[in-house]
């Protein structure tokens, strides 16, 4: 069975955590897939592309390079699914060959939590709140840097969050 070792997205090198490479047929002919588990900040940035350089080391030594047609997959961990037509599939010996009527594909998200992903790379978005607080506090927070607070505020949500939880 053929298995990813690498992949570069327009040369960047990709960190993914899991991945599967096959070829799927349908009756329109036949397709190579990939399926990479990637955290949420790389499936933001890549979300509004719909096509990508994409080269792919296999671990037999194999390198492909193609340009590939990219879909986000809704619901559950965070993946790409990139794909590209292909016309002979004699070239990709040792690929598993799923057809549209099977009831069994590749189940990369088996063994990973979306919380071991956020550990290596946490996503952050910006959030903007609306407080009624005393006038002396609201002074102090104007004195502030960003930073600081944005350091503040998370600190005492993780405390809250973590005594409610042992509660």
């Amino acid at each position: 069975m053929v298995a990813v070792q690498s992949v570069k997205i327009d040369g960047e090198n990709l960190y993914f955590f899991k991945s599967a490479i096959y070829i799927f047929e349908s009756n329109m002919g036949f397709t190579l897939q990939l399926d990479v588990i990637v955290s949420e900040v790389v499936v933001k940035k890549y979300k509004k592309e719909e096509n990508l350089i994409i080269e792919i080391e296999l671990n037999d030594g194999r390198i492909m390079e193609s340009i590939m047609h990219l879909k986000i997959l809704p619901g559950g961990l965070p993946q790409l699914n990139l794909y590209c037509e292909i016309d002979d599939i004699h070239d990709y010996q040792g690929f598993d060959t799923f057809h549209e009527n099977d009831s069994c594909f590749p189940n990369i998200e088996e063994g990973i939590t979306l919380n071991e992903i956020r550990e290596v790379e946490m996503p952050y978005e910006d959030v903007r709140l609306k407080f009624t607080l005393p006038i002396d506090q609201v002074e102090w927070m104007k004195t502030q840097k960003n930073k600081a607070l944005n350091e503040m505020f998370k600190e005492f949500i993780y405390e809250y969050w973590e005594k409610q939880e042992s509660e």
